[in-house]
């Protein structure tokens, strides 16, 4: 599976202690301004690649409901611009600037985080032996990270197993963010009948994202934190963690996953 080219770059190296010096690849950082019907509303640190999709993910995550997203030709590079009709600038204000670690970081206040989601009620069951091999069909179509070593990735897959859309990103926020715009432009939101599975741990934001998103179960390599596992239990999303080897532990929602 080839690389994206803009997903990693080459730099000199020097491995110690054996002094030799090489060629090697690493992730691409850099800033991506988003605005709404031609006003700046956030800069993110991302992987280039997919930036409409990431955009649309972003706005949807943060309540607002997106039309369409383009890169405008008169604008300089590392820009996208989403058209949203009744779009209010006041929603906004507050400080959007979000790192490539943390999606959340640098917002003004905490009571600002919450989005306001319906709770998920899909009656979506899958059996654990299938949760358990999500992470490692994640990791088989994952090209940059294999080359870098660099980038988290959320993978969209169908109860069946198939994978629907798998997106990398140095952020793990944009990478979710990605595969939901993916998921709108297909016409495929709510995913009631989807899971999602991240390459990393849970975080609050990420089961914030699942939530608005109307999915069911979050499938993760890693832990979750005890504030996303409080959102999981009070939005109704299952969240499995540490799933590798076979091994699922469920937090929240058990009933979804069947022995």
């Amino acid at each position: 599976m080839a690389v994206p080219p803009q997903s990693a770059a080459r730099v000199e190296v020097l491995r110690l202690p054996a002094g030799a010096s090489e060629r090697d690849e690493l992730a691409v950082e850099e800033p991506l301004e988003i605005r709404v019907n031609g006003r700046p509303v956030a800069v993110t640190m991302r992987t280039p690649g997919h930036d409409e999709e990431l955009a649309l993910g972003f706005l949807l995550s943060e309540g607002i409901s997106p039309a369409r997203a383009a890169i405008p030709p008169d604008l300089p590079a590392n820009t996208v611009d989403v058209e949203a009709s009744g779009f209010d600038p006041g929603r906004l204000e507050r400080n959007f600037y979000t790192s490539s670690s943390c999606g959340v970081c640098g917002k003004g206040a905490l009571e600002a985080v919450g989005v306001e989601s319906s709770p998920v009620t899909s009656d979506l069951v899958l059996a654990a032996e299938l949760v358990a091999k999500l992470p490692d069909r994640l990791r088989e179509s994952q090209p940059a990270f294999a080359a870098t070593g660099g980038l988290h990735a959320t993978g969209l897959f169908e109860p069946t197993g198939s994978l629907v859309c798998v997106r990398e990103d140095v952020g793990r926020h944009n990478a979710m963010d990605k595969v939901i715009g993916f998921a709108f432009n297909e016409g495929l939101l709510p995913l009631e009948r989807h899971v999602l599975c991240v390459s990393g741990r849970l975080s609050f934001e990420l089961v914030q994202k699942a939530a608005v998103a109307g999915c069911p179960i979050m499938v993760a390599v890693g832990a979750p934190s005890s504030l996303a596992v409080d959102l999981a239990r009070d939005r109704g999303v299952t969240l499995c963690g540490f799933v590798r080897d076979g091994r699922v532990n469920v937090y929240s929602e058990p009933w979804r996953i069947k022995a």
